[in-house]
């Protein structure tokens, strides 16, 4: 490759320019140790300050809900737009979901109240380092004892210790998953098929303690995304419907309770050229010295072949530059990616890719023969920019 000057290959990104999650105070990993410490429940700290303790609380989490994608549909979220300034504790300001602003990750950040980088679920697909194999954590393919990937207890089995009812209200589908055992386990979980179900058992269980932590779910918002974009009359559909759930579980509402609406990440629409997927497997560039390409489109966890850290470092920031931001493990753990300095687990730090890739513009790495169905969709997610990384943490008290 040849070596070009710096007028004809602009500078890459500098990685102080990456948007960081506000750990510590404002991310989806401070939401549950805020609300429990208000509970009363020894051991968490309440970081988000803007925040007002309740008696009863429920965290109703809508997949995919990005705070940029919700404040620019106000006629299908009329319930919801109205609340745009009830987020954050009357500030009106967003949360941020942590890197990278993916299911897995988030759903582990919110339920331990840990970042990333300690509770050990950093991507979607990150290496395990027993076996030298790539682990889909959303999946948990192939199996790994969860114990043992995710040590940590969660904030909902600490409040259930300390006497508060806790429960877990979403589809029945969830469980018994490895992803529910390490990240929303503690209490009693209440499977319910339809929507109006689960925000009506919610209701129900809040009012079923004196001090209560009631989770609920919806996942389909997203899942339309992905096939059909944010830009679809279908996402649209999904978003009036959760406008209506959210509504209807605001309406009953038993007293001295607070109920949050958030989400675990946003999305972007990405087009389908050249240009804007950049294909791994018919790179050369690319793979080149590559092991193992982890995580998901704009957030890709690369696991070098031994010795050849370096030179894909330096390939990946010369090809990809000026669309991602490109860093080393140690560069985006210093920078405060996967949690503040001090926060990487040992343990965690192997399952980094040994090169990150975070996209900065509408672009994916997609990989069109080992990932086919990961590379067609049109809605994804995973990096720093404010459409992916922002979240509403809506509320309604009574």
């Amino acid at each position: 490759m040849s070596q070009l000057s710096a007028w004809d290959h602009p500078e890459p990104l500098a990685l102080d320019t990456a948007p960081l999650p506000e750990y510590g105070s404002g991310s989806l990993a401070d939401l549950l140790p805020t609300l429990a410490a208000g509970l009363g429940v020894p051991g968490p700290t309440a970081t988000i300050g803007e925040l007002t303790p309740a008696d009863r609380v429920c965290v109703f989490l809508v997949d995919g809900l990005g705070w940029e994608q919700l404040a620019a549909h106000p006629d299908e979220a009329p319930f919801l737009t109205s609340l745009l300034g009830s987020s954050r504790g009357g500030t009106g300001r967003p949360l941020t979901a942590g890197y990278p602003a993916t299911t897995a990750t988030s759903l582990a950040s919110v339920g331990t109240g840990l970042p990333p980088g300690a509770h050990g679920l950093p991507g979607y697909a990150v290496r395990n380092p027993a076996t030298g194999e790539l682990m889909n954590q959303l999946r948990w393919q192939p199996y790994t004892e969860p114990g043992a990937w995710q040590p940590y207890p969660t904030v909902f089995q600490l409040a259930h210790q300390a006497g508060v009812h806790t429960a877990q209200v979403t589809s029945p589908v969830f469980e018994h998953t490895p992803l529910t055992k390490v990240a929303l386990s503690g209490g009693t979980f209440h499977g319910r098929l339809t929507g109006e179900e689960r925000m009506d058992l919610a209701a129900e269980q809040l009012a079923a303690g004196d001090r209560s932590l009631v989770y609920t779910y919806y996942a389909e918002l997203d899942g339309s995304g992905h096939r059909y974009g944010i830009a679809s009359d279908t996402w649209r559909g999904q978003l009036m419907y959760v406008d209506r759930l959210a509504q209807r579980l605001a309406e009953q509402l038993p007293p001295r309770s607070a109920l949050y609406v958030t989400a675990d990440h946003g999305m972007v629409d990405v087009p389908f050229d050249e240009r804007h997927r950049i294909d791994f497997d018919e790179d050369w560039e690319l793979r080149a010295g590559v092991a193992l390409l982890g995580g998901e489109g704009r957030a890709r966890h690369v696991y070098a072949v031994p010795g050849a850290e370096n030179d894909v470092l330096a390939v990946w920031r010369e090809v990809l530059g000026e669309q991602f931001w490109v860093a080393s493990r140690d560069e985006a753990i210093e920078a405060g990616w996967f949690g503040r300095p001090g926060e990487c687990d040992e343990r965690v730090y192997p399952r980094i890719g040994d090169v990150i890739a975070a996209a900065h513009d509408d672009v994916l790495i997609i990989a069109s023969e080992r990932e086919p169905k990961e590379s067609a969709l049109v809605g994804n997610h995973g990096s720093m920019t404010p459409a992916e990384q922002l979240v509403p943490l809506l509320e309604v008290r009574s």
